[in-house]
């Protein structure tokens, strides 16, 4: 595989570089699948070339089998690390995907009723004007605020879930639960705490040992930023005169694990999504449940379920997914059930294509028709 150039700016116009960067390619496709992989695989190459963005990772599974793996550009810039598909990105609100897998285990289990109040798994949290329902924190239906301010890029770390929740608990309900929808970061983060309260132990621990740990997800870890994590990239942004690529400001995310918080590699997001589609971690029921569109009260569908999109694309296929915003990475997992095909992109930058992923889904579904 010939190499290719990456163009990326070091600290300004004038610091510009060209570093030659072979893409690593994990799987040998069959043959159905090189024409979807050959366009693909330029379309990301061009598009990084076009937004400066340093690293990338994909993966493609189709039937429970990994059908494209493949990093491009560069994990760390300083150092001149090539990703892999080891490679591990913030993965931003992918991981309210994940925490779904949690919330519907505990749901399956007759742990959590989510028609309850939150009180009832998190009694410290406190009553609001209306009372708030676990099914409307999930599927940002609870007027619990988003992000203000400086919050995406907190620096403090926060000991444990509860005393996340200390950002915004105090706050008043953005409107009347159920009447809106408002997606919310921080109400993923009061899920975690309802987690914890039916689950019986931390949080983490939960995720740890019921959710990542079965599945093999062993590269799906929280990113606490005082550990040595192998394979975790570097992340970067561009300057504010839209010029060279610069390291992304520093951001401790132990305030929202559950809304933005984890580490992961596009083959264990795949991993992931795979175990939802053939009954894995979770039934069948639970599975649609949280793909299922919640509806407002006078009836308007939302396109959220519990942690996930939930639409159809241009043809009428189903298809549920995510996409996630960090300080300085990007993240999609988009998953067609009745297709059984799966698509992980994650970039280490702002500046990043996870957007055309439906493109990369089209080309490999017409390539199943040839």
């Amino acid at each position: 595989m010939l190499p290719w150039l990456l163009q990326l700016g070091l600290g300004g116009p004038s610091a510009a570089a060209q570093v030659a960067v072979p893409p690593y390619a994990q799987v040998e496709p069959a043959s159905t699948w090189l024409p979807a992989i050959t366009r693909a695989r330029a379309f990301v190459i061009d598009t990084m070339k076009k937004l400066g963005a340093p690293g990338a990772s994909v993966t493609v599974m189709k039937n429970g089998q990994i059908i494209w793996s493949e990093g491009f550009g560069l994990a760390d810039v300083e150092q001149q690390v090539a990703v892999t598909p080891l490679t591990r990105f913030r993965v931003g609100s992918v991981s309210k995907s994940l925490t779904s897998a949690a919330l519907g285990l505990l749901v399956q289990e007759g742990r959590i009723d989510l028609d309850a109040p939150v009180q009832r798994y998190v009694p410290g949290f406190p009553v609001k004007r209306w009372p708030i329902t676990v099914r409307q924190v999930a599927g940002h239906l609870a007027g619990i605020r988003h992000y203000q301010g400086e919050e995406f890029v907190l620096k403090r770390h926060w000991a444990s879930v509860h005393d996340g929740l200390a950002i915004f608990k105090d706050d008043s309900l953005l409107f009347e639960p159920g009447t809106r929808y408002s997606y919310s970061t921080y109400g993923w983060s009061l899920i975690s705490a309802v987690i914890e309260g039916a689950g019986g132990q931390p949080y983490l621990d939960f995720m740890n040992t019921r959710v990542f740990g079965p599945l093999g997800m062993h590269n799906t870890v929280a990113e606490f930023v005082d550990s040595l994590i192998p394979h975790r990239a570097r992340f970067y942004t561009r300057g504010d005169s839209g010029g060279g690529v610069i390291n992304a400001t520093f951001v401790d995310n132990s305030y929202k694990w559950a809304g933005g918080g984890f580490l992961s590699t596009t083959e264990d997001l795949g991993r992931f999504g795979d175990a939802l589609l053939d009954g894995t971690l979770l039934k069948p029921a639970t599975v649609q449940l949280l793909w299922t569109s919640q509806k407002t009260r006078d009836g308007k569908e939302t396109g959220y379920g519990m942690g996930w999109r939930t639409d159809k694309d241009s043809a009428g296929r189903r298809r549920v997914w995510h996409s996630g915003g960090s300080e300085g990475g990007t993240a999609y997992l988009l998953i067609y059930p009745d297709q059984k095909l799966i698509i992980s992109v994650l970039v280490n930058s702002d500046q990043t294509f996870i957007g055309a992923s439906s493109t990369i889904a089209e080309w490999f579904l017409a390539a199943e028709k040839r």
